[in-house]
C-alpha cells in the first residue's frame, strides 16, 4: 500500500546519478526505481531514503514520532562507531592508519598507537639522535646526525683532531638540578649529565641547603 502511493510507474531518474560521500554506496530507493545515496549511521531516513544494508544498517522509526521518517541504525540495535565514512560494529577492531589501531565500544572507539614512542638521549656513540619518517616504513626511526653538522663552520674539529681523553668530541649535555631533597638543613639534588671525563650518561648528586631548620626547643627541666 505505502508503495503504491509513493512509487510512480514508469519510473522518472535523473540522467546522472548523485555524487556520494565517501563511505555511501549507491543504492536503488525504496521503489527500486531510481539510484540513490544510501543513509548512514544516525541520517534520517524513511521509505524512499533507505540505509545501507551493506554495513547491517535499517530505517529505525521506534524514537520518531507518527508519520515522520526514522533514523539509521542496527537492526539489531547493537552500538557502532562510524569513522572516515565507513561504520564498525561494537567491539570490532581495525586500524585507520598503519600508526594506530582502533576498537569500536559503545557507540565510541579508543586507540592504542602501534609505533614506540620512545625516547633516545645523547650518547657519546650518538651525539645528536634524530627521529625521521623512512620511505617505505610507516613509523618513523631513529638515526645519528654526524655532530659536525651542528656545528660553525669555524667550529668544526679539524679532520684526524682527537679530545686528549676521547677519541671523539663530546658536546655537552643535561638535565636542570633537580629541587633540594630537604625542605631545611642539608640535602641534595640530583640531575643527569654527560660532562665527566669518558662523556658517559650518569645521575649527579650534589650538596644543598634550602634554609636552616629551626631551633629545637629546650628541653623542661625535671
Amino acid at each position: 500500500q505505502v508503495c503504491a502511493q509513493l512509487c510512480q510507474r514508469p519510473c522518472y531518474c535523473p540522467w546522472v546519478p548523485p555524487r556520494c560521500p565517501r563511505g555511501s554506496p549507491l543504492v536503488l530507493d525504496g521503489c527500486g526505481c531510481c539510484k540513490i545515496c544510501a543513509r548512514r549511521l544516525g541520517e534520517p531516513c524513511d521509505f524512499l531514503h533507505v540505509c545501507d544494508q551493506s554495513q547491517g544498517l535499517v530505517c529505525d522509526y521506534s524514537s520518531a514520532p507518527a508519520g515522520t521518517g526514522g533514523t539509521c541504525n542496527f537492526e539489531d540495535d547493537e552500538e557502532g562507531c562510524e569513522v572516515n565514512g565507513r561504520v564498525y560494529r561494537d567491539g570490532e577492531v581495525f586500524q585507520p592508519s598503519c600508526k594506530i589501531q582502533c576498537r569500536c565500544l559503545d557507540g565510541g572507539f579508543n586507540c592504542i598507537p602501534l609505533c614506540q614512542e620512545d625516547v633516545r638521549l645523547p650518547t657519546p656513540d650518538c651525539p645528536h639522535p634524530r627521529r625521521v619518517e623512512i620511505p617505505g616504513k610507516c613509523c618513523p626511526e631513529w638515526i645519528c646526525e654526524a655532530q659536525d653538522q651542528h656545528l660553525p663552520r669555524d667550529a668544526r674539529p679539524a679532520p684526524g683532531a682527537v679530545s686528549p681523553l676521547l677519541r671523539y668530541p663530546c658536546p655537552e649535555w643535561g638535565t636542570e638540578w633537580s629541587p633540594c631533597s630537604a625542605t631545611c638543613g642539608l640535602g641534595f639534588a640530583t640531575r643527569v649529565s654527560n660532562q665527566n671525563r669518558y662523556c658517559r650518561l650518569e645521575t649527579q648528586r650534589r650538596l644543598c641547603v634550602a634554609r636552616p631548620c629551626p631551633a629545637l626547643p629546650a628541653a623542661f627541666p625535671a
